[in-house]
């Protein structure tokens, strides 16, 4: 029931603005498995190369690239940004480590951006809570702009972030939903904003943005 004969009058429509496909679902292998196997069972599955979860996670992810390559094959060119989600960290640090990441994500995500690449597209990941561990990795991958950036997690501060990768890549965030603009007074929320400015600017490379919804 796929019809994507109107992609490119949609991308069109919306050409003044950056035109994004994908998001934070795709491939979100970790969290939208965990879904359907629950949390606890996926993390089993990607340690121990579970036949079914493994199955699951496979065929899930090739029919969105197959989805993904046919949307941009008919937008002819209207996408401007291809986007990835993969929550990688907790608060505290990685939710797994960087050699699970490098057996079991990194492989179908590599599929997703070499897709983007071979039109020319940056791409942008979603990654919550402390996820920098993999960010050289993500440069590797060829990942251009990282998106959420919570500064309050582990190693995501704006001063480690700009200064220890500030040359690699840019950033989409960093603006707390949890921090001054939950708890604080307008003026704290001002102060934090200028604040995350004053280092995320300088060289350029930086979307302001909430971490979350607002």
């Amino acid at each position: 029931d796929y019809d994507y004969s109107n992609v490119a009058a949609q991308c069109a429509a919306q050409d003044e603005y950056c035109v994004m496909y994908g998001g934070a679902g795709l491939p979100d292998i970790i969290n939208s498995t965990g879904m359907v196997r629950t949390m606890e069972q996926v993390l089993v599955d990607l340690l121990t190369d579970d036949e079914a979860g493994v199955r699951y996670i496979q065929r899930k992810s090739g029919i969105l690239l197959e989805i993904a390559a046919r949307t941009l094959e008919a937008a002819k060119g209207g996408v401007h940004v291809f986007q990835l989600g993969e929550d990688l960290g907790t608060q505290i640090g990685p939710l797994i480590s960087i050699e699970l990441f490098r057996k079991a994500i990194r492989p179908i995500h590599q599929q997703f951006i070499d897709l983007a690449k071979s039109y020319d597209l940056p791409v942008m990941i979603h990654c919550c809570g402390s996820s920098s561990w993999a960010f050289d990795d993500f440069i590797e991958m060829g990942i251009d702009v990282v998106d959420t950036l919570q500064p309050e997690a582990a190693n995501m501060s704006p001063t480690y972030l700009k200064g220890r990768y500030g040359d690699r890549l840019s950033f989409h965030g960093a603006i707390s939903t949890a921090g001054p603009v939950a708890t604080g007074s307008v003026q704290d929320t001002i102060d934090d904003v200028r604040a995350t400015l004053d280092v995320m600017m300088p060289g350029g490379g930086y979307a302001f943005a909430p971490t979350h919804q607002l």
